[in-house]
């Protein structure tokens, strides 16, 4: 049942920002007494301790709006996912696409370490940013002959990552709106190029530069396809919030690394025949509302997320419940306006936050390649992962 913005924002906001404060701290400590002398001991702890937060936005797609995903697979990739270090790119149709990507991540074991590439000033966002700078996000200028560099450093960085990582990439650059679709197709028209219907012009700067810095250490890049069916609305953050289900459909497939050409020109095809493919598979489940010829498989609904968004509710309320008994902040006009602006706060940072997931709200990026920009906000998600 579909539940008032205002009734949710305000107790699920405290839960998210008391919680994430609390593993912003943690991972603080761990950062200057354990990362200094060893990154690798830091990353398994910090792991651990991001799932924590992270988890509570999993939560919020299986119990909370109970969103049904679907995974079209082959068995083989399905074997894989979470048991090696991967490339995840995606279409960035709605706008919790990076928050779908957590939600396999979390069956595949691997939450914790999920990573993306994307745009500077996610890493400010209060909160889940901050989390994500701990736990070695790549944060991006969108321009790539500032970015380049940092590319390069983040990704060898994770050469020697102790346990399976996924890292996310939308190579769109942008997320999906009709308007960005109308720039995308004059811009092909007008320079020979396929037309495109159901994606962006792929911007594959980004691209090239993470297949040739992470070949030696990365296996294997996995293609999510996402898509809405036609009688389900498109998933939003504040549908989340409200409880309101929607259905994803999202397909995967497992491309090794060493199949990818040699040549940056031809990893750079290579990515563009992928989307163009990637618009012709989702012209056939707009006809069929299914992705013909994969294998449907039941991701489940573990219950982790639930048995740990329980036990930050039940500290949260039992933390509450001794601070005012201990402080009296209720009994004067003082601790009422306290706590008054206090609640507001956590009002205002949400709204941030769902604002700043809207595709209509994103970044508006050119449609074509340039020399330049850097290209393609895993969402996140929320969030533009920039490529």
């Amino acid at each position: 049942m579909a539940i008032p913005a205002a009734a949710v924002i305000v107790p699920l906001g405290l839960l998210f920002f008391v919680s994430g404060l609390i593993v912003n701290l943690i991972q603080a400590i761990f950062y200057v007494i354990v990362r200094p002398f060893s990154k690798n001991v830091y990353r398994r702890i910090n792991r651990i301790v991001a799932e924590l937060l992270w988890i509570e936005l999993v939560w919020i797609v299986d119990w909370w709006a109970g969103v049904k995903v679907k995974l079209y697979t082959d068995s083989e990739t399905l074997e894989h996912m979470g048991k090696e270090h991967a490339l995840l790119i995606a279409n960035h149709k709605s706008d919790i696409d990076w928050l779908i990507g957590w939600v396999f991540a979390e069956r595949a074991g691997c939450l914790g370490s999920a990573l993306a590439i994307m745009k500077k000033s996610s890493k400010f966002l209060p909160v889940i940013g901050w989390s994500m700078w701990f736990s070695e996000y790549l944060f991006l200028e969108r321009n790539f002959a500032k970015d380049e560099s940092t590319i390069k450093v983040g990704l060898q960085q994770l050469k020697e990552y102790p346990q399976p990582f996924w890292l996310g990439l939308f190579v769109e650059g942008t997320r999906f709106t009709p308007a960005k679709l109308l720039a995308a197709q004059e811009y092909a028209s007008s320079h020979g190029l396929p037309v495109p219907r159901n994606v962006l012009i792929p911007r594959t700067k980004g691209f090239v530069t993470s297949v040739s810095q992470t070949r030696s250490f990365i296996p294997a890049i996995y293609d999510m396809t996402v898509a809405i069916p036609k009688n389900s609305p498109p998933p939003t953050m504040l549908r989340l919030f409200k409880g309101q289900s929607s259905v994803v459909h999202v397909r995967m497939k497992r491309h090794l690394m060493k199949d990818l050409p040699e040549t940056d020109e031809a990893v750079a095809k290579w990515c563009k025949d992928l989307f163009v493919a990637k618009d012709d598979l989702l012209d056939k489940h707009k006809e069929a509302d299914v992705f013909p010829d994969s294998e449907v498989h039941d991701i489940g609904r573990p219950i982790k997320s639930l048995v740990v968004v329980t036990l930050w509710a039940w500290l949260l309320i039992f933390g509450t419940f001794k601070f005012f008994q201990w402080s009296n902040l209720l009994s004067s006009w003082k601790g009422l306006t306290i706590t008054s602006v206090c609640l507001s706060i956590v009002t205002v940072l949400m709204q941030i936050l769902i604002q700043f997931s809207q595709s209509e709200r994103s970044t508006p990026a050119k449609v074509g390649p340039s020399r330049t920009s850097n290209g393609g906000e895993s969402s996140h998600i929320l969030l533009d992962k920039q490529q």
